[in-house]
């Protein structure tokens, strides 16, 4: 901090007072700042000695009512003394109505008396982080009004107990609400939690989290009338009983020694639990009977990293009781119920959400799948064992569906009846995601179950065993949204669109698509297709592409599509048109360009080029983005060509120019007028030579060139002739490194 603060002394608001290596003095600075209020920090406290710290006078601060005490975090740099620190921190007690405390990386062995005092009878929170050169704690179970009080990185403290809450106090933390003790890698003993019970009650506490404490091996406070969640993470030696927390609502424990519950008292049901998350727990010692009483309503139920587990029913859980549950990474899981007959008549099931992930075991989801009324939402991931998704009918209201990298699935329902009520079932299922399951032949095993009559979305991604979609369905009218990756026995979606279809966008990659159904023309809602890479696709036999909402056509790496749609000119609306590297002979048709395109990205397509050179590119008033490949045009020596007094429109913000094998220079006349132009990207043009004139450039910010050898020699800020034309430019790369501003710059 600068030295003068000794001046400031209306000085209300000053959130950082730092203090540099060298400065410690300048605290003393503080001495006349009596009108500090509110949050206040002192940070740098690492270098301020004993005497310095005393000259502040933060106890007579009095309207500061939230202080941080901050040294640095490297408690290993030998300048640092463990007494001098000492010392600070008895100087730097504040004023008695102090409501916040946090202590942070103090490097002394002991506390304060100071922070235990019970005159600071205001002090409602307390943070002690990473003293970790501190052996014990400070007595703060004396402080009457303390609420939330948390313990992070204590290295050195083995043992807690009555330090902490205080000799002979009769009554202890009476107004805690809050405990926190985080990374205590060597604490070994809760001393008082057993025996005495007058000696530690915390009849107020809400919430207790115990984090990474792995040499924990102590009890639990045996009686805690307020707890409403408790968190257990990473206390591997811990055993933990949940016999008495009568008002627990969320229940988090992450790897344990044992869970356990008192069986000597009666169990009570946990009416109040909400969420109940066990993962890693090394053994579950808790009888069937009992975990149905005590887990048996919780709204979320989350499994995690339980190695033994192989059905839920096995331990007492249940589907029926629970809104939202999640199973993952349990190797030896089989079926979530150990039982066929699941679900009992006078039982109803309000799951809403089901996650099932990483349990390679699973060969079969329950049977009664489909009277799962008020299940939405599914999720299955890592199920190497499932073959089939569901017999017959999927959850009557399922809507979203996701099924991630089970290798062995080969349908989604495995018709096994030939029931005609049962396939008459309507499915309100909107979203459907398949993923990365190489088995999956088709969605249904007969081709009879139409699953898709609601459908809206639909991606499928890697499958590369899926040879049909919808050969023996209708294509489903609700669809809009239809994407399908990496599926190269799939040729055919569906004989037909509808009339009636709600297909907004097409998206297919790397497939065996020979050809789109018919009926695009009846697409009233189409608004995008791109096709890329589907080496079999070919033309549409289309009359056209209907004109009111259509704004994307983009085709990319297919070899064999030779032809764009008829009509295409006359699409108002469209906005992007992309058609890269498909087939050499792939022209446009000769009525023209759609006018209002935004964007235009064309490459290895020369008679497309010609065609809109001839046609006049300046016609596109309203083009941005002009993306040219001159793959095939051996003929091109100029850019815009010169010959022709070729234009370009001055609506353009970015040209991008690659692969043109013979181009030598650029035509500066075709450049006029582009006052909007920010971004121009040149890429492999081993001929060129030049770039547009330098008044041609002037908003350009920037430019990028690679593989163009000997435009890279012209452009050289030494000796080269281009230099002046670039060097006004804010951002210039060459070959992907910095030319202005240089790297080194």
């Amino acid at each position: 901090m600068p030295s003068g603060f000794d001046q400031l002394t209306k000085l209300q608001t000053l959130s950082n007072f730092v203090i540099g290596e060298g400065d410690g003095h300048l605290i003393r600075e503080l001495k006349n700042l009596s009108n500090l209020r509110g949050n206040f920090c002192l940070s740098g406290l690492e270098n301020v000695n004993g005497q310095d710290a005393r000259e502040a006078k933060l106890n007579e601060k009095l309207g500061i009512d939230r202080l941080e005490l901050q040294w640095g975090a490297d408690l290993e740099n030998s300048t640092r003394k463990k007494e001098v620190e000492e010392r600070v921190l008895d100087f730097l007690r504040p004023q008695k109505k102090l409501e916040q405390l946090i202590i942070e990386n103090y490097g002394g062995v002991k506390f304060s008396s100071w922070i235990a005092d019970s005159s600071f009878k205001n002090l409602s929170s307390l943070k002690l982080r990473n003293c970790k050169n501190c052996k014990s704690l400070p007595s703060v179970g004396r402080l009457p009004l303390l609420k939330d009080l948390s313990i992070i990185g204590f290295d050195q403290v083995q043992k807690i107990g009555v330090e902490l809450f205080g000799e002979n106090q009769l009554n202890p933390f009476a107004s805690l609400e809050i405990l926190s003790i985080e990374s205590l890698p060597n604490w070994k003993e809760w001393d008082t939690c057993g025996g005495d019970e007058k000696v530690l009650k915390l009849p107020r506490l809400r919430e207790l989290s115990i984090k990474t404490c792995p040499q924990f091996l102590g009890r639990l406070p045996t009686h805690l009338p307020s707890l409403q969640k408790l968190e257990i993470h990473s206390c591997t030696r811990l055993v933990v009983s949940i016999s008495s927390f009568p008002s627990l609502c969320k229940f988090s424990i992450r790897g344990c020694a044992e869970l356990v519950d008192d069986s000597s008292s009666p169990a009570k049901e946990l009416s109040s639990l909400q969420t109940l998350s066990l993962s890693n727990i090394s053994k579950f010692n808790i009888p069937a009977d009992r975990t149905i009483l005590r887990f048996g309503n919780s709204e979320h139920f989350e499994i995690d990293g339980w190695e033994e587990l192989a059905s839920l029913s096995q331990h007492g859980f249940s589907l029926v009781g629970h809104r939202f549950i999640s199973v993952q990474h349990c190797p030896q899981l089989q079926s979530l119920e150990a039982e066929e007959a699941e679900l009992q008549p006078d039982k109803i099931s309000h799951v809403e959400s089901l996650k099932i992930a990483s349990c390679g075991r699973l060969n079969r989801l329950p049977q009664v799948l489909h009277e799962l009324t008020f299940l939405t939402v599914m999720d299955i991931q890592v199920c190497r064992g499932l073959v089939s998704f569901a017999e017959n009918n999927l959850p009557p209201n399922l809507k979203k569906l996701k099924i991630a990298e089970c290798e062995n699935l080969e349908y989604l329902v495995d018709e096994k009846e030939d029931n005609k009520s049962m396939s008459s079932t309507l499915c309100l299922l909107e979203e459907l995601s398949i993923y990365k399951c190489p088995s999956l032949m088709s969605l249904s095993s007969k081709g009879h179950k139409n699953i898709c009559n609601q459908l809206q979305l639909l991606d499928i991604t890697h499958c590369s065993k899926l040879s049909c979609l919808f050969s023996n369905t209708k294509f489903p009218i609700t669809l809009k949204h239809l994407t399908i990756r990496g599926c190269p026995e799939l040729e055919y979606i569906a004989q037909e669109f509808e009339e009636t279809a709600c297909l907004e966008s097409i998206l297919i990659f790397r497939s065996g698509i020979k050809s789109l159904p018919r009926g695009l023309d009846k697409l009233i809602h189409l608004q995008e297709i791109w096709l890329d890479s589907c080496s079999n696709l070919v033309p549409f036999e289309e009359s056209g592409l209907l004109t009111t909402s259509f704004r994307a056509f983009l085709v990319d790496r297919c070899g064999k599509f030779g032809a764009l749609p008829k009509c295409m000119a006359s699409i108002t609306s469209l906005r992007e048109l992309r058609v890269c590297n498909c087939s050499a002979d792939i022209s446009f048709l000769s009525e023209g360009f759609p006018v209002n395109l935004a964007s235009l990205a064309i490459s290895n397509a020369p008679k497309i080029y010609r065609s809109l050179v001839e046609w006049g590119l300046n016609r596109l008033t309203s083009l941005q983005k002009l993306t040219i490949g001159g793959g095939g045009c051996s003929n091109v020596v100029s850019f815009p060509e010169e010959g022709i007094g070729m234009m370009l429109p001055p609506s353009l913000t970015r040209i991008s120019l690659s692969e043109f094998e013979n181009l030598e220079f650029m035509f500066s006349e075709g450049f006029q007028d582009l006052a909007s132009l920010k971004e121009l990207v040149i890429d492999n043009c081993p001929k060129l030579t030049s770039l547009p004139k330098k008044d041609m450039l002037l908003s350009l910010g920037y430019l990028r060139i690679s593989r163009c050898p000997l435009l890279k020699e012209e452009c050289s800020s030494d000796k080269g002739r281009e230099w002046s034309k670039i060097s006004h430019i804010p951002l210039v790369k060459i070959d992907f490194k910095n030319v202005i501003p240089r790297e080194s710059d």
